[in-house]
């Protein structure tokens, strides 16, 4: 099987099979994103605790690029501290958008986009769920939350 082939069959799996899909009941971000050309959405729910993304779900629809990339994203984020996350999606940025060498030992999966630089049009949908996490990250939610267990406790 060339390598090629194989990428092909993580997305694909990734979009017939979507992993941490559904909504968080109990979540402490959540975000949503669009990519208005060609209208791939996604509703996006993490437990951020501690410094750590201790859970993650998405719900969403669109192309199999945006829906697989979103999945994927999904569990490699999960158990990491916010600045592995925020490390994580400088590489998958730098990697689809062809403007990093990455390892891509390093990127497990995700390597399976690798490819997406060689279309542009297609790097929106591959930075989809990547765009809400860091949004998501940086969003004064998880401050704010973080103050108010902190002024209960």
């Amino acid at each position: 099987m060339e390598l090629d082939d194989l990428y092909q069959e993580i997305i694909l799996d990734h979009y017939k099979q979507p992993r941490n899909q559904g909504q968080l009941s109990n979540a402490t971000v959540h975000i949503s994103g669009k990519n208005p050309f060609c209208g791939d959405e996604l509703d996006l729910s993490l437990i951020i605790k501690d410094d750590l993304v201790q859970d993650i779900a998405f719900k969403g629809s669109g192309c199999a690029i945006s829906q697989a990339s979103i999945s994927v994203m999904t569990e490699q984020v999960k158990g990491k501290t916010v600045n592995e996350v925020k490390e994580l999606i400088d590489k998958f940025s730098g990697m689809v958008k062809g403007e990093k060498k990455i390892d891509l030992d390093t990127l497990e999966d995700l390597s399976a986009f690798q490819g997406v630089c060689e279309y542009p049009t297609r790097v929106k949908c591959a930075m989809l769920g990547w765009n809400a996490l860091k949004k998501a990250i940086d969003s004064d939610q998880i401050n704010e939350k973080t103050e108010q267990n902190d002024a209960k406790g």
